[in-house]
């Protein structure tokens, strides 16, 4: 890569910093459009492992982004990508608290809150469906369709669905 694409790459991922709305991972799929369709610095397993691995791993759930960025290109990668998703949204978000905050009994801060919440869900939703896509079949559908409606409709700990999904994996049902 040229240091005009490092650049650029550090541009995107500051840019979906500002619309990660409920965290990194609803932008996955545009994540995965630049890293692995205009870029090509990763394959579609490559991507998908990435965030899987991540996600399994303790810690914050943006660790998936150092891990692209990595596996993409090396330490100046992972630097690059998590710069670029944790500087502005960090900040705006410090700046956001404290201003709500200070006016947090107004009507219109209320307002704003709940229209946020279709929004990530949506957004969820996307980056579900992209992860989903990848593999071939109907059972990765009705697998996450299940898995959502117990987040939804119960009270299951999500350490217990993703032990869950690993025995499924496990015994091949996927």
């Amino acid at each position: 890569m040229s240091v005009a694409d490092w650049f650029g790459l550090f541009g995107h991922f500051l840019l979906l910093s500002l619309l990660s709305i409920g965290g990194a991972i609803v932008v996955a799929p545009d994540m995965h459009r630049v890293m692995v369709g205009q870029y090509g610095l990763l394959t579609d397993a490559q991507f998908n492992a990435s965030i899987a691995l991540a996600q399994a791993a303790p810690g914050p759930n943006v660790l998936f982004v150092a891990v692209m960025g990595y596996q993409a290109a090396g330490l100046a990668g992972a630097a690059a990508t998590m710069l670029g998703i944790m500087l502005p949204s960090t900040t705006l978000t410090l700046a956001a608290w404290r201003w709500g905050q200070a006016r947090r009994d107004w009507p219109a801060i209320a307002a704003f809150k709940a229209g946020l919440a279709p929004i990530v869900l949506a957004l969820m939703a996307a980056t579900g469906w992209l992860l989903v896509a990848q593999a071939p079949g109907w059972r990765h559908y009705a697998i996450a369709a299940i898995a959502a409606l117990l987040v939804w409709r119960t009270r299951l700990h999500l350490l217990a669905l993703i032990a869950a999904g690993a025995v499924v994996g496990a015994l091949g049902w996927v």
